[in-house]
């Protein structure tokens, strides 16, 4: 098969993650895999793995995108692609009006992977359009069927997942790292760290995490959280805001930020805790899974597609969502008294497994006309 996947850019992010764990299985099972993007950090990986990459500017939400639509026909036309698989709102547009304009005898199947709760509108209904719609969630599918004209035998519930192997390998730390680690953040060192990964905004809960760690800093002095997360530029002023509140709480030798780093699995094995604490309900979730993967304890609050992880793989760890007395009474009782083994499993949440199903969603939406 000759598979493209659209999506805005390359940087980082679980659209990308996915985008290039499908594009490296689709190489490794003798089928060719293209990747229509405005770039990124990740082209180079995306490249080594075996990946094609077309740069186009697919990202911006601006009038002169519609441009991208003649382009895009002419692309989809020439290189006779099986399978167009869009994965955020304008690049969907965008290969939707290419895909609508060609020869409906010739042109490619047509999928879209939902991979997140989006706002409910009429420009949001392009991810419900698909010839198939992959939800990464059970969470994500109930949205969908909710808010739009779909129906459910269009939609396959298709996880999010982590090879552990490779996390553990990742994760490994070293003599080399730690002495670095703890050159760039010695306020670290000796400490029970908790860490709460995700991109710097709002919703991902980095203001629970201050008053959290407020409340838990009096019966707990040796306790130390970071943030892992890059600061986009118009998150400045809310990044701006968090030091404010941490000055006020008094949380200055509490709290460190380490903007973006491509070493999360190191930091995460560093960690005692791994927190999830997205103010609205995460479509997945990858880094609940991942800590998880490398054994490691997670708080959770219990929405969304963390709410489906924690279930089947770690009950303990889930809160009420938004209640930080809830997950302050727990993080106490697990500081004092040690946290609930994790298990070894996380099974269905496997790379694999996500990469075998998308390979069968493509093959069945191929055969089902022939």
């Amino acid at each position: 098969m000759k598979i493209v996947q659209i999506l805005p850019e390359l940087n980082s992010g679980g659209v990308e993650k996915g985008t290039l764990e499908i594009s490296k299985y689709l190489v490794a099972q003798g089928h060719e895999s293209w990747v229509i993007s405005a770039g990124g950090r990740l082209l180079d990986q995306l490249r080594k793995q075996g990946g094609k990459h077309i740069e186009m500017p697919v990202h911006r939400k601006h009038i002169n995108s519609l441009k991208q639509i003649k382009l895009l026909r002419e692309l989809f036309e020439r290189e006779q692609f099986d399978i167009i698989h869009v994965r955020s709102r304008v690049p969907a547009w965008l290969a939707y009006f290419a895909w609508k304009k060609m020869d409906q005898s010739k042109r490619p199947k047509f999928l879209t992977t939902a991979h997140g709760t989006y706002s409910i509108n009429a420009y949001s209904a392009i991810m419900s359009r698909g010839e198939r719609v992959i939800a990464v969630s059970e969470h994500v599918k109930k949205y969908l069927l909710k808010h739009y004209q779909i129906s459910a035998q269009k939609i396959q519930v298709i996880h999010r997942g982590v090879d552990a192997g490779t996390i553990i390998k990742d994760a490994k730390l070293n003599e080399q790292w730690l002495q670095s680690w703890y050159a760039e953040f010695p306020e670290t060192q000796d400490k029970t760290l908790l860490l709460l990964p995700g991109r710097l905004t709002r919703w991902k809960g980095q203001e629970d995490l201050l008053q959290i760690v407020a409340q838990l800093k009096s019966n707990h002095p040796n306790i130390h959280a970071f943030i892992v997360g890059e600061v986009h530029p118009r998150k400045q002023a809310f990044k701006e805001e968090l030091l404010l509140q941490i000055k006020e709480l008094g949380l200055q030798n509490e709290i460190s930020f380490t903007g973006h780093r491509s070493d999360v699995a190191k930091i995460m094995q560093l960690s005692d805790i791994i927190l999830s604490l997205s103010k609205e309900p995460e479509a997945f979730g990858r880094v609940s899974l991942e800590g998880l993967a490398l054994g490691k304890p997670v708080l959770g609050y219990a929405h969304g597609g963390v709410a489906e992880q924690l279930n089947a793989l770690y009950i303990e760890g889930a809160v009420e969502p938004n209640n930080t007395n809830q997950a302050v009474e727990k993080l106490t009782q697990w500081l004092s008294q040690g946290p609930p083994k994790v298990g070894k499993s996380i099974e269905p949440f496997t790379l694999q497994k996500m990469q075998q199903m998308t390979l069968e969603v493509y093959q069945n939406l191929l055969n089902k006309d022939s």
